[in-house]
């Protein structure tokens, strides 16, 4: 398995950690420390980035775009996150759900979305399925028709009607394009009786809730979405009607699990880089930290996760194209799992070396281990690891 980057891979590489070192380091604490979850974000930023290519990474070159494949947007990833996760999501949630538009979306459709997400440096893209009773069920769903997404559509002429509310969101409340799943089937399980519908954020019946006051990421836009009797054409539809969930071809945007345990690792790589600095400048008993045994062992326990991390990533990034199936998706989603636990454990011990500076806000590592307590509620639990592992048989 080749691991080897080409010229473009390193100068995408390098042209990340330019931006994320001049751009979004300096800003990243400050934004971080607003009280108001509604004010962390700054589209200053993302139209710096776009202006870059790093909103629309991911559309292809025959569509005009960038055409970066998936190696290249987890090296990019790894930069920004190095800087500050929070922001390197609200840009790669774009990529995640490109694919919808210049993949599964039929040419009328995206003669109407995509010039738009090429050329509108604000053209944010969501996806809509999280509810306040459904969630990561969802990706190994139940055969239970009663369990799964609530929120309805019911077909009136060529429109839809939907009512329902979302939250957890990512990019909710500064997107402009939401890939709404809906229930349209309640007599069968979830995933044979869900549709997706592309939802502009000015359709009418369409609102945002809450934005939701993280203790970490707070940059990000999390929010809730509300749909109250509102319509939206079935030319908006995306595939066939109840195939939303069930059809093979959603696999188009299967980035989620790479694109968060590039995150989680480039959050780690940064407080490990943080000890480490601390370790060798803080002086205590007349010598630096670093050379105290215990110390030197958390940094070294911290190295091996970051390695063992990052070559798991690199693994199911190279070998997506050998494989596929279940053993594939399952390798994937315990990929996440482990790069959940890489991440808290580093930012633990960073917090730990830096002794009692390490929890106080003018310290760096305090927000390092905030974020990283984020990836509890997006690794999924233990039911979706134990369903994950038997497909590995």
């Amino acid at each position: 398995m080749d691991f080897t980057l080409t010229d473009e891979h390193r100068a995408l590489q390098q042209m990340a950690r330019d931006f994320a070192e001049k751009e979004i380091r300096p800003i990243s604490a400050e934004r971080d420390l607003i009280p108001d979850p509604r004010e962390t974000f700054d589209w200053e930023i993302i139209k710096k980035g776009s202006a870059l290519g790093l909103r629309t990474i991911a559309v292809p070159e025959r569509l005009g775009g960038p055409g970066v494949d998936r190696l290249g947007q987890v090296l990019v990833i790894l930069e920004l996150a190095r800087a500050d996760g929070a922001i390197a999501k609200s840009f790669s949630q774009n990529w995640k759900f490109t694919p919808f538009l210049t993949e599964l979306a039929n040419d009328e459709q995206r003669e109407r979305f995509l010039p738009a997400f090429l050329e509108n440096d604000t053209f944010m893209l969501a996806s809509a399925g999280t509810e306040p009773d459904a969630g990561s069920d969802n990706r190994m769903p139940p055969d239970d028709p009663n369990a799964g997404y609530r929120t309805s559509a019911v077909r009136d002429g060529d429109d839809w009607v939907i009512n329902g509310m979302k939250h957890f969101i990512a990019n909710g409340g500064v997107a402009s394009l939401y890939f709404t799943l809906i229930r349209t089937d309640f007599s069968v399980p979830v995933n044979r009786g869900t549709t997706m519908l592309m939802v502009p954020s000015d359709t009418p019946g369409f609102s945002i809730g809450r934005t939701h006051n993280k203790i970490g990421w707070r940059f990000y836009q999390n929010a809730e979405l509300i749909y109250e009797n509102c319509r939206v054409p079935d030319a908006n539809r995306l595939l066939e009607v109840n195939e939303g969930r069930g059809n093979k071809r959603m696999g188009i945007a299967s980035f989620n699990d790479e694109e968060l345990s590039a995150n989680a690792l480039g959050i780690a790589q940064a407080a490990f880089e943080h000890a480490l600095e601390h370790a060798r400048n803080r002086v205590q008993g007349g010598k630096p930290i670093i050379e105290h045994q215990g110390i030197a062992l958390k940094l070294a326990d911290m190295y091996m996760r970051l390695e063992a991390c990052r070559s798991y990533l690199f693994k199911v990034v190279a070998s997506e194209k050998e494989h596929g199936g279940d053993f594939e998706a399952a390798s994937k989603q315990l990929l996440k799992t482990f790069a959940t636990e890489v991440v808290q454990s580093v930012t633990k011990n960073a917090v730990e070396i830096f002794g009692g500076m390490g929890v106080m806000r003018d310290a760096p590592v305090e927000k390092l281990m905030r974020d990283a307590s984020i990836f509890t509620h997006l690794a999924g639990d233990t039911v979706q690891i134990i369903k994950a592992s038997r497909k590995l048989g």
